[in-house]
């Protein structure tokens, strides 16, 4: 079982700055995919973004251009770096981990709130 855990949300000004973290419990250089949902209130929850093994990225339509994401496997860490931020950002921010074969594992969330 791997346990994910996010940190760095908070609230920003928008057109501000920040950056996500997420330390695995394990090694993420195994799974297939790690990424960042999104949830606002009462909305579906987003694919934010997402990197591969190998090294490629996609992101969300809505945060293409503004936000990063990376990931140090020697830390067991993935990072979002969201810049430009938009109050329609606003949202709980959940890491994910994608190994081949099984459900993904996700972690518990952090608060991410910009305000206007």
């Amino acid at each position: 079982q791997v346990q994910l855990v996010e940190s760095g949300g908070g609230l920003v000004q928008a057109g501000g700055s920040l950056r996500l973290s997420c330390l695995a419990s394990g090694s993420i250089f195994s799974f297939d995919a790690m990424g960042w949902n999104r949830q606002a209130p009462g909305k579906q929850r987003e694919l934010v973004a997402r990197i591969y093994r190998g090294g490629s990225t996609m992101y969300g339509d809505s945060v293409k251009g503004r936000f990063t994401i990376s990931r140090d496997n020697a830390k067991n860490t993935l990072y979002l770096q969201m810049n430009s931020l938009k109050p329609e950002d606003t949202a709980v921010y959940y890491c994910g981990a994608f190994p081949a074969l099984v459900s993904p594992y996700w972690g518990q969330g952090t608060q991410v709130t910009v305000s206007s």
